[in-house]
Formats: C-alpha cells, structure tokens, sequence
C-alpha cells in the first residue's frame, strides 16, 4: 500500500478556506471597469458602480464596523429592499468578521425585536422605508448602534440612528497604506466552517428559526448556480428575488464571481420590471410564481419591447402550463428549481433535454413541474420512506420524504442543537416535504408533510390539486388545506385568487378538477378571496386552515 500521508500535509501554500469574499476581490482585480450595479428607478438619476468601486466600498464598510467595535461573530443585521447597500453587505459585513443577518423586509415588530434579540445583533443598517420602527427597536436595544440606509426614493425621511449608510462607508476610510495592509490579512476566515450569515425561516407557522450558513457553503452554491445555468461572464442580473431570501439565493456572490451586473430593485412592479429588462437586456432573474404570473400578465407593449432571449428560475410552486406559454411566447426560458432556507436557496434543478422542446406545452409544463435532481456540488437528493432511510419505488407513485445531503447544507439551527440534531438525523438533511421519485430518476414534491389531506384514508395532496386549479388561466394564485368532516375526516377546500378582469364560478372550477383528478381529490369547497402570502410569495397555508374550519362559501366574483 502507498503512503499518500506522510510528508503531504496540509499547508499554506495549497489549502484555503474558501469563500466568497474571493470572489468579489477577483472581480475587481481582473474587471476593474466593468460595472457592478446599477440602481434605476427611472424616476430619478441611476445610480452606477463598476467592480472596482464596489470592492473598495465593501471594503471600507467592513473597515467601518470594525471602527464601532464589530468583532469576529458580531452579527450585523440588515433591513433593506434590494437596494445597493444590500448587494455590498453581502461582502462588506463578512469582510469585517462579523456575520450578515438579512432580515425580512415584512417582518412586523415583534418579529423583528425577536429576530434581534435572538441573534445578539451589535448594528443594525435599516432602510428608510423602516424609519417608523426605529424608536421601539431603539427602546428595546438601547445598546444596539442604528445606521440609516437612505435612498433617492425616500429622500424626505428625517435622519435617524448614530450615523448614515454612507457616513458609515466614509468612516472606513484607510488612515495609512499600513493600516490597509492590516486589515487585507484579516478579511478570510480562518476557516470555511466559520459563520458568514445568519437568516431566519419566513415563519409560516410559529417563531423563526435562525439557520447559519457557512464560509464553504456560501462559495460552493454561488459556484452550482452557475453551473445549474450555464451562466455566462458578465450577464445581467435582475434582483426580483428579496436579498434577504437565503441571501437573495446566493446570487450576490454568484454575480461577483461572474462579474456581472447587478440590477437593483426597491419594489416589484411589473411595469418597471418589464421596462427594466429592456433597457438594460437583462439576461437572468429568479422569482417566485406570482413575480413570474405578474410578468406574464404584463404590458403587451412593454414586453414587446423585449428583444432579447431571458432565464429565469422559479422556486416555491411549479410552472403551470399558462404561465409556461405565456413566458416562452416572450423568449423567456424558466427553469424550476427547488430548496429551503435551510440549504442557502435553490439544490435541485429540474434538469432539462433537448427531446423537450419537440413536446406540447402541456406535457413541457408536466416535466418541467418536477423539483427534478440534486445540483452541482450537492452530494445527495433522495426520498424515503418516511421515518427511515430506506428509499421509496422509482414509479412516481410511492411517497416519501424528501432529503438532502452535501456541503450546502446549513451548519445547523442557532442556539438549538436538539432540533439541528434531529433535522440531521441518519445522515440527512430531512425536509418535511412529501415526493415521489420517477424511473428517470427525477424527483417531485408532492405536499408537505403537515398539508397533507386524509380523507376517507386516502391521502391527497394537496399541490397535485393546487397544480390542476393553475392550469386555468382565470387562476392568479391558489392554495388547497384540510377542512373537518365527520363523515370523511379530512376533505380538501381550494382558495382561490382570480386574475386581474377574469370571471370564475364554482361550477367551473369543479368541472375543470373532475376532468383531471380522481372524484375524491376534488375540492368539497371553493372560496373565492385574496390570498395571504409570504414576503417570498409562499401561500399561508396556517392562515387558510384557519378559514376553511368556518366553511364560508363566497359567491362567485369578477375581479376589476
């Protein structure tokens, strides 16, 4: 047997911990010129980096919170829309050792004070769109040092906290080449174990929970996005997705090692959206369902001014059919993709073949509906039988639970080491999520565990519902729970959001589930209402199981 040990240690010159914080110093170093963001209301004048300005400002933001006294695992908090401050956090709050906590920019107040008080966040740089929460975070940390982010779109807020975003960034300014020179030896971590964000589950049900994500983790899925997508050099990135979703699914750290564009956002609106990917050909974005609905649904002269082919991912719920052909009818290729806070965003990608494209929109919807297979550089992509590691039939029939395995998942739960434990039990990352796996090998999510139906003791589930109701294109959103019964246990209510100027009725939505879904699995009960959603656009499901139990069958509407 060979020794391949001894005397090959790891050293220096050919181990390092990696990290995204490289990524942006390359960008820089190679791309100096190349712009970095861009800021365009088209309201008032863009605002406009290249690489080499946006590294140097990270850089003296990281040089800033060290000035107030930020040290390594400080954490720093976050509270902003997809502004340029968010992109430079992404690097300026690692860089000074502390660890990034983007906070959810719809959070009320007591989801905030928790999601502070749970971290031990030291600075907190907040929007000026979040000026009236400042006094009682103030009064509840009164040690916690307040930065007011400002934005030409708010520029009558009065100024608030110690000092200004900006005022933050200046007080980073290097005194000497020697005090530069220090701190450029202590911007990498030590190790790629090491902490680099802190961000809580959106909360559908209960307290947040405060997944911790690492150094190694961070880099490799910046890397697998750019494999999943074949990204280019220098594409075009448009933030529709909330930075503060898994750190805007790592994209700020794929788009630097790219040395691409970043496109901010403040709000979505599709008319922006739409004249935004057309003035500045924009090539990718990601999006929840109803960003995409919204684009579909457009201004037929603004998308016509599209000229260009576009990617996009989408996440939380599949592509239905017209949304699909609404979307390639504009050039737009949608891909899905799926993942949880828990794994730093999207780890599996519906995989798609050339055989495809010679398909029906129909049947393209049907195989792009699949959450498909583990990404690049995740280890593992499975489903069990639930409760043990034994894996369910490859017929898309038998149902398991999904579970994940590799170096993006998260180093676990903050302050909760029983909960970590049991999530990674058997060597797994378990979802909660209920699928089926294909002969090809590919993998759906059928429900969750929790949402799932039993009626009868038959189990249904409930998005195989949810995705029959999308194939109606009078259907913007929906969402399908369990309501009482004392004859059946459980039967299925759908709620239903109707698209802007369309007409739906009961009746037509039952005839429309009975044509594709066995007598059983149609809904007992429709109701007609705007449907409660995430900052993510996930449905409520907590806030709809709560409605179906009172059994309030509204009448039909046309929606204005």
């Amino acid at each position: 047997m060979t020794d391949y040990n001894s005397g090959l240690d790891k050293t220096e010159a050919n181990h390092q911990p990696l990290t995204p914080i490289q990524f942006i110093a390359r960008a820089a170093f190679v791309y100096p010129n190349k712009t970095s963001i861009i800021y365009d209301n088209l309201q008032h004048t863009p605002i406009t980096y290249t690489w080499s300005q946006t590294y140097a400002r990270c850089r003296q933001l990281a040089h800033g919170l060290r000035k107030l006294g930020i040290a390594k695992d400080d954490t720093v908090a976050i509270m902003a829309p997809n502004t340029p401050a968010m992109v430079e956090a992404a690097f300026g709050i690692p860089m000074s050792q502390g660890v990034l906590c983007t906070l959810n920019t719809r959070l009320d107040i007591n989801a905030i004070t928790f999601c502070l008080q749970h971290s031990e966040a030291k600075v907190l740089i907040m929007d000026s769109e979040f000026a009236h929460h400042v006094d009682l975070i103030q009064e509840a940390f009164p040690k916690l040092i307040i930065i007011h982010s400002t934005d030409m779109a708010l520029a009558n807020v009065p100024a608030f906290g110690k000092m200004s975003y900006e005022e933050l960034v200046e007080l980073g300014q290097f005194d000497s080449t020697e005090d530069e020179q220090a701190f450029d030896r202590t911007v990498y971590p030590d190790d790629e174990w090491e902490a680099i964000s802190l961000n809580y589950t959106s909360g559908t049900t209960g307290r947040p929970k405060g997944v911790v994500y690492h150094h190694r983790g961070a880099a490799l899925n910046a890397i697998a996005n750019i494999l999943d997508w074949d990204m280019p050099k220098h594409n075009t990135y448009l933030w529709t997705l909330p930075l503060f979703h898994c750190n805007g699914w790592c994209f700020p750290w794929t788009i630097a090692e790219r040395a691409g564009i970043n496109v901010c956002l403040r709000q979505i609106d599709a008319d922006l959206i739409l004249k935004l990917i057309a003035k500045y050909q924009i090539t990718h974005y990601c999006a929840a369902p109803i960003v995409h609905n919204m684009i579909a649904a457009g201004d037929e002269q603004l998308k016509q001014a599209i000229d260009h082919s576009v990617k996009a991912f989408v996440a939380g719920a599949p592509p239905s059919e017209a949304m699909l052909e609404k979307m390639e009818a504009m050039n737009f290729n949608i891909t899905h993709v799926y993942g949880l806070t828990e794994v730093y965003g999207p780890v599996t990608i519906c995989a798609e073949h050339d055989e495809w494209q010679q398909l029906s929109v129909s049947e393209r919807a049907s195989k792009k509906s699949r959450q498909g297979v583990v990404s690049h550089l995740m280890t593992g992509f499975e489903v069990f039988k639930t409760g043990t590691t034994e894996p369910v039939a490859a017929d898309g029939e038998e149902m398991g639970e999904l579970a994940l395995k590799g170096n993006m998942v998260m180093k676990g739960y903050l302050k909760s080491p029983k909960v970590t434990q049991d999530a990674f039990a058997g060597g797994w990352f378990r979802t909660g999520d209920l699928g089926v796996k294909y002969p090809d090998g590919y993998i759906k999510v059928m429900d969750r565990l929790k949402d799932i139906i039993i009626s009868g003791g038959e189990n249904i589930s409930s998005i195989e519902i949810e995705n029959v109701l999308y194939r109606m294109p009078e259907v913007a959103s929906c969402g399908v729970v369990a309501a009482s019964n004392e004859k059946w246990g459980e039967v299925p209510v759908a709620f239903i959001e109707i698209a802007d100027g369309a007409t739906l009725t009961r009746d037509q939505v039952i005839d429309h589930c009975r044509q594709h879904l066995a007598r059983f699995k149609v809904p007992k009960h429709i109701i007609f209402a705007e449907l409660p959603k995430t900052s993510t656009g996930k449905i409520q499901k907590f806030e709809l199981r709560h409605a179906a139990q009172s059994m309030a069958i509204e009448e039909p509407k046309v929606k204005p």
